[in-house]
């Protein structure tokens, strides 16, 4: 090599390409995370390759393996090691911009980009190294300044997040569900409890506040010294909270006041909301970057549909921050760089920054005052149970509450439940379809043989109801052998078109989990026999048994909705206000005439309804699920309990008080 630098254009164009070449190469070539170490270099003969391998190298965040000057490789490998181990789960990409060489030095322009969890830009900006001719051997003259022009090896970058506020979830009226509440974090604080105390200060905490001991212990012994290890979080003025007095009894128990997005109680709609929590490995895995571990995300429910629109943009700064102040020059153990003793620290600059963005308001239908009393009204229901409200002129579901015996699941929306005689009206519609009216007669015998299956009444079926009566009577006093008498009147499909004009047996898209229930056909006499009073494989929810009733108040089919934004329309065959009209005058006469007869005190608009129950289990005496369905006005309400007497005696209370509570 001479010591002159070759000139002329001949060598400008052939650099230029080869520089254009280097910059393919690596991008083509990707990196690897640390611990992954690059494609060791080839042999850098000249200052491209040189700088080639050292955009590759620093990419890979691993330069261990790259030919360096004035150090050792180990040596710069760990440098880098600590002026980017703040940067967290950012990656960086270096591309060589311009390679200028006179004699035995070469000057090397770089673009670096730091792709950022959650930033939709990276962090884009230029920095340089220097490379030497040793022995017909390009190295890199190492110095942290190639990672950034800022360092200088007192100190690094370290990258901070700043959460963006997360959107409240509102009501029907604009008013907060889920917004911003006090809490207490309740937890063990490692740096107030010797390391051989902490497993059984966990274990003691655990008990108090009532979580899993073992599964809590654990995680206190593998968390840091310096950590905070969260127990339980608690809302401010619960009754579950410790008391100080009971804290202090534990080394290294603490509460810490803190602020969540809650709803006004923890039963509140629970089953449909959802909970917000740290991020779990999963979520970060699948986010594409957008979340790291310690992010608050949707845990369940809307807040994890709909987790996106919530969150937000976290805000990142980027500092360049002082190393902490050591006299010991040598490495240390914790990979923190160790700068001599006449090094003077200097404040954090800040070389980047993003402004956090916040979450948007996510507004439901539900109405809060009616979902709380509904709430109430079901606390003491052991079995599963459920309260679903409509207004049956928009299809907003009002109210969607599912009882403690649900056990946290979302009854109201998705439970899968035959409906019993509820779905009498469906099968009153394919009747009235196939040419019958309310006035026409049917045969109610005290039992009816299907294929040689029997079918009979409820036990206390009024017996002046039998013979010869008419469909209005068959649906007031809910007359199983009438309709069972009914079913080769239909045809094939019949009942499921019908069932699907209420609302019932059709997917949909909503916007949230919901249930519309199954009419599959059945090929044999005693399923089709047994699909007329909601039993064989009939399937609804209370969502679903709620839209029955809406639908006959509306005078149309209705299909509920309860995110704003969200709302499906129907593809089934249209109800008519015809079919309507007389479907009302049928659920009428329950209330004037039947079952239903205790809701006719109630003041306000006409009330409709259908009471239901529906036989369950492999033995006999048959367990039964309870249901009733209702029409008020512009609201229609549907209540089931999964284990009850029957749908007069078990959910017809609830579901006058329900009605009282909504006037």
């Amino acid at each position: 090599m001479t010591d002159t630098p070759l000139k002329g254009p001949m060598f400008q164009t052939r650099r230029s390409l080869a520089v254009l070449l280097i910059s393919v190469m690596i991008v083509l070539a990707g990196c690897t995370g640390k611990g992954g170490a690059p494609d060791k270099p080839t042999n850098s003969n000249t200052a491209e390759q040189a700088a080639a391998d050292l955009a590759r190298a620093l990419s890979a965040e691993d330069v261990s393996s790259l030919s360096v000057s004035g150090t050792t490789s180990e040596e710069a490998d760990r440098q880098l090691t600590v002026v980017t181990a703040g940067m967290r789960s950012a990656k960086p990409t270096f591309r060589v911009a311009s390679v200028t060489t006179d004699g035995a030095a070469s000057a090397v322009a770089l673009n670096v980009s730091w792709a950022i969890p959650g930033l939709q830009q990276p962090w884009t900006y230029d920095s340089s190294a220097q490379l030497v001719d040793e022995g017909d051997l390009w190295k890199v003259r190492w110095q942290p300044s190639i990672v950034h022009p800022d360092l200088d090896g007192n100190n690094r970058l370290v990258q901070r997040r700043t959460p963006a506020s997360r959107g409240e979830v509102l009501d029907g009226s604009g008013h907060p569900i889920v917004t911003s509440r006090d809490v207490w974090r309740i937890g063990i604080d490692k740096t107030q409890v010797r390391a051989e105390r902490a497993a059984a200060s966990a274990v003691e905490l655990a008990k108090l506040v009532g979580i899993d001991a073992k599964t809590y212990a654990a995680r206190v012994k593998a968390a840091g010294a310096q950590a905070f290890v969260e127990a339980i979080v608690l809302r401010d003025g619960s009754p579950d909270l410790p008391s100080d007095k009971q804290l202090a009894r534990i080394d290294g128990a603490i509460a810490v006041g803190s602020t969540r997005m809650l709803a006004p109680t923890r039963e509140f709609a629970q089953a449909i909301l959802g909970s917000v929590g740290e991020a779990s490995k999963e979520i970060v895995d699948s986010s594409g970057g957008k979340i790291v571990a310690g992010d608050q995300v949707g845990l369940s429910g809307l807040q994890r549909r709909y987790d996106e629109q919530l969150r937000g943009t976290p805000g990142v700064a980027v500092q360049v921050t002082p190393v902490e102040d050591s006299t010991t020059p040598s490495p240390s153990p914790s990979g923190t760089p160790t700068p001599s003793a006449s090094a003077t620290p200097t404040r954090p600059v800040t070389v980047f920054e993003t402004k956090p963005v916040d979450g948007k308001p996510l507004r439901l239908t539900l109405d809060t005052d009616l979902q709380r009393a509904a709430e109430k009204i079901l606390s003491d229901v052991k079995p599963a149970s459920a309260i679903v409200a409509l207004r049956p002129s928009t299809g907003e579901v009002l109210v969607a509450a599912s009882g403690p015996g649900s056990k946290g699941q979302a009854t109201a929306t998705t439970g899968q439940y035959p409906p019993g005689s509820t779905f009498k009206i469906a099968s009153s519609l394919a009747l009235l379809r196939s040419g019958l009216k309310p006035s026409s007669p049917v045969s109610c015998p005290r039992t009816v043989t299907v294929d040689g299956k029997k079918f009979k009444n409820y036990s206390d079926y009024p017996s002046s109801s039998l013979g010869r009566i008419t469909l209005r009577t068959a649906v007031a006093q809910s007359c199983n052998t009438a309709f069972i008498g009914q079913y080769d009147r239909l045809d094939d499909g019949a009942l499921a078109e019908a069932a699907a004009s209420l609302g019932v047996g059709t997917d949909y898209d909503v916007g949230f989990p919901a249930y519309f229930g199954s009419v599959p056909e059945d090929t044999s006499k005693t399923g089709r026999a047994a699909a007329m009073i909601g039993q064989g494989k009939v399937q609804a929810s209370p969502l679903a048994m709620a839209a029955v009733a809406a639908s006959v108040e509306a005078g149309k089919t209705v299909i509920p909705h309860l995110v704003d934004g969200h709302q499906a329309s129907s593809t089934a065959k249209p109800l008519t206000s015809a079919e309507a009209r007389q479907l009302k005058q049928l659920m009428g006469a329950v209330v004037s005439d039947g079952s239903g007869r205790f809701l006719s005190s109630l003041s306000g608009p006409p009330v409709i309804a259908k009471t239901g129950t529906a036989e369950y289990g492999t033995k006999e005496p048959f367990r039964t699920h309870a249901w009733m369905i209702a029409g008020q006005g512009d609201l229609a309400v549907a209540v089931f309990v999964g284990d009850g007497q029957s749908g007069s005696r078990t959910a017809g209370p609830l579901l006058k008080k329900f009605l009282q509570r909504a006037q």
